[in-house]
């Protein structure tokens, strides 16, 4: 029997690198998967090799910054399945700039994905968990919510909210809900995130960085299957998976 048979799973920003590979390891699982996210071609490519494997998927286009968009996915997955048992958190953005560069455009859409997206998914999901007597949550969150560096500020902000915020909800719902949230900081991944960087300093400052072995997006979809895997009485509170030779 598969580990996740029949659960039902929500993963955001699933077009794409991780998302993607929790996707479809959920998916392999048993897990019925509804991916979402805003690039469409490669959100449906994901789609139809979920549902050619002979597994069940719904993709549904959203910006998760919306909060009508979370309500008409959220219903349109009870429609279809009655039930959700997990969500992964995993939208994202990494724009990033020097502050003297004022790019405060960057800095709000920064907030809208990486923040709001999270507390908007929380808020959608949570009543339905709640009617059920259980749930996961997993916000995938970035070592960047431990450590600052140059030119990360904002982006930093909003992934050291992200782990405030996970470890709030633990702290008021876990321990008295049965609702369990774990948060993931993933090191450098590759992915296509450095493509949304548009700040010519940046691009030239990190072009000194000296060049180091990625994690993959499997690795990080690995440590989403661990946690999501645990016996009932275990919540796995937080995993932080960094490349063998990342520093910070």
């Amino acid at each position: 029997m598969m580990r996740l048979d029949s659960k039902v799973a929500i993963i955001t920003g699933a077009s794409s690198g991780i998302g993607k590979a929790i996707a479809l390891e959920l998916a392999k699982e048993g897990a019925k998967v509804a991916i979402a996210a805003r690039h469409l071609d490669f959100l449906y490519k994901v789609e139809k090799e979920i549902l050619q494997s002979g597994k069940e998927a719904i993709a549904f286009p959203m910006d998760v910054s919306n909060k009508d968009n979370w309500n008409e996915f959220i219903h349109k997955v009870i429609e279809s399945w009655q039930k959700i048992d997990i969500l992964i958190n995993n939208a994202g953005i990494m724009p990033l700039s020097f502050i003297r560069n004022l790019r405060v455009d960057e800095w709000e859409r920064m907030i809208d994905v990486n923040l709001k997206g999270v507390l908007f998914g929380t808020a959608a999901v949570l009543p339905y968990m709640r009617s059920q007597g259980y749930g996961h949550i997993v916000n995938i969150s970035s070592t960047a919510g431990r450590w600052l560096f140059d030119g990360g500020a904002v982006y930093c902000a909003t992934k050291f909210a992200v782990n405030a915020f996970s470890e709030g909800f633990r702290q008021e719902i876990t321990s008295t809900e049965n609702i369990r949230m774990t948060l993931i900081e993933p090191g450098i991944t590759a992915t296509n995130l450095p493509s949304t960087i548009n700040d010519p300093d940046i691009r030239a400052s990190s072009e000194d960085n000296p060049p180091i072995m990625p994690l993959q997006p499997s690795d990080i979809a690995a440590a989403v299957i661990y946690t999501l895997t645990q016996p009932p009485q275990v919540n796995v509170n937080e995993i932080l998976v960094m490349p063998t030779q990342q520093k910070i």
